[in-house]
């Protein structure tokens, strides 16, 4: 058997260039979404940079979520998807049906200052009622504010009733003198 010492320090070199491609190439690949955030200025890029350090050591598991959150944000548009410019506040074209409502709201807080709207239904049968305003026509003044009338007290126990209380099943306690 012949052995050329030149071709075992050929295939060493080989070897040892291979190892070192691959291992600069996978560094090469994980930093692919900290260069895309950096070309977009993206806000988050220092931390796309060191997610993607924490990637290599997680076998690039991280890698696909990386370059989705590299890619979700654009300078000229920021995280949207879409390229409409952004609504304003303010309608720039002053419509029928919004110069109606603006209209409508006007009577209504005109209604309200003077003190001519009609009070909203209570919501709950617990809650207090307003009292009738007294019909005096000698009262030309601005009218008061309503008086609250409170709830009788049997309506704001909570709990069964006292009939069921006085039947309903009862502990005694038994102290130690009691045996």
């Amino acid at each position: 058997m012949i052995t050329d010492p030149f071709l075992d320090y050929f295939a060493l070199g080989i070897l040892f260039f291979v190892v070192v491609v691959l291992f600069y190439g996978i560094i090469a690949i994980h930093d692919i979404p900290h260069v895309i955030a950096k070309s977009r200025n993206h806000p988050h890029q220092d931390a796309i940079h060191a997610a993607g350090w924490v990637s290599l050591f997680t076998l690039h598991a991280l890698w696909p979520f990386l370059w989705i959150w590299a890619m979700a944000y654009r300078p000229d548009r920021g995280w949207g998807v879409s390229h409409k410019e952004p609504a304003s506040a303010e309608p720039t074209t002053e419509s029928p049906e919004l110069e109606s409502l603006r209209a409508r709201l006007a009577a209504l807080e005109a209604r309200l200052a003077t003190g001519h709207a009609e009070p909203a239904p209570p919501t709950a049968p617990t809650e207090a009622k307003l009292a009738p305003e007294p019909t005096d026509p000698k009262m030309t003044t601005k009218p008061t504010e309503p008086k609250l009338v409170p709830e009788p007290a049997e309506a704001k126990l909570p709990g069964p009733s006292k009939a069921k209380a006085v039947t309903g099943p009862t502990k005694a306690k038994i102290t130690a003198g009691d045996r």
